[in-house]
């Protein structure tokens, strides 16, 4: 079986194996020190891949303390275009290659349209969509000379409709869901494929570490019965990082459970 060399070429014969499927890639992963981004990289190493992991939190030297030979840990501030500038150089002197990116950080936040205030509306679209606009920026040019790459943005189910008390995140979100359409027209011609995926509920600390004592029980009332767990997600990101989604370019995949399928009614003998 000839396996291609760089993500998004020509498709292998036959599928590859999970343990290999990312067999010497380096993926750039932000928001990597905890919940979905810290499952995505353990994820990527476990198939077969290398990582940048990119976080603010010092608990990313935790994740290159336990994966040393696969994990080189980056202060990132997403924010920041020099610190992203830092962080790719940092990753290529390590590894000798890029070849994804999974712009993965985020914040969330809940206040009324009335209430918000200026400087934290900001602050959540600085983080939620200038990251990742910073961060395809920085990785465009090494995956555009090496013919190939994969970028997969993490946005929302809250970009597919609309959430009360989240006019900061839902709008971050909507406007991160657009310039992952641009970015995969504008990168297509390259080689590289730009995809997003939009987690619906899922169990980590930004989203139950706010003191909600039935946190879990309210996330859990989706059609499938559950809320999602990280490395639900991390299994579908990894998946659009490989060849397996070698055809896949500017999709938005939502992975919330059903939650964003439409509305469930009862009748009532089914109460």
């Amino acid at each position: 079986m000839t396996t291609p060399s760089s993500t998004g070429s020509t498709p292998a014969t036959a599928s590859p194996t999970p343990a290999v499927e990312l067999d010497g890639r380096v993926v750039l992963v932000t928001g990597a020190a905890r919940g979905q981004g810290r499952a995505i990289s353990e994820r990527v190493v476990a198939a077969g891949g290398r990582v940048i992991a990119g976080d603010v939190l010092p608990d990313v030297h935790e994740l290159a303390d336990a994966l040393p030979d696969a994990v080189h840990a980056v202060s990132l501030d997403v924010t920041d275009a020099a610190a992203w500038a830092q962080a790719v150089q940092g990753g290529l002197d390590r590894f000798g290659r890029l070849d994804g990116l999974v712009n993965n950080a985020g914040v969330l936040r809940r206040e009324s349209l009335e209430r918000e205030n200026p400087a934290d509306f900001e602050r959540v679209w600085r983080i939620n969509c200038l990251g990742p606009f910073l961060g395809l920026q920085a990785v465009a040019p090494h995956l555009r000379a090496a013919g190939a790459g994969a970028i997969v943005n993490t946005v929302s189910a809250a970009a597919a409709t609309a959430w009360t008390l989240h006019s900061a995140y839902s709008s971050s979100k909507w406007a991160l869901r657009g310039l992952t359409k641009v970015a995969a027209l504008e990168l297509a011609p390259y080689g590289i494929r730009v995809n997003a995926v939009l987690p619906g509920p899922v169990l980590t600390p930004m989203v139950i570490g706010d003191g909600d004592p039935v946190a879990e029980k309210r996330l859990a009332a989706t059609p499938l019965g559950r809320a999602g767990l990280p490395t639900d997600i991390a299994e579908l990101v990894v998946f659009l990082l490989s060849d397996r989604a070698a055809f896949i370019a500017g999709a938005e995949i939502a992975i919330d459970g059903g939650q964003t399928a439409g509305v469930v009614l009862t009748l009532p003998d089914q109460q």
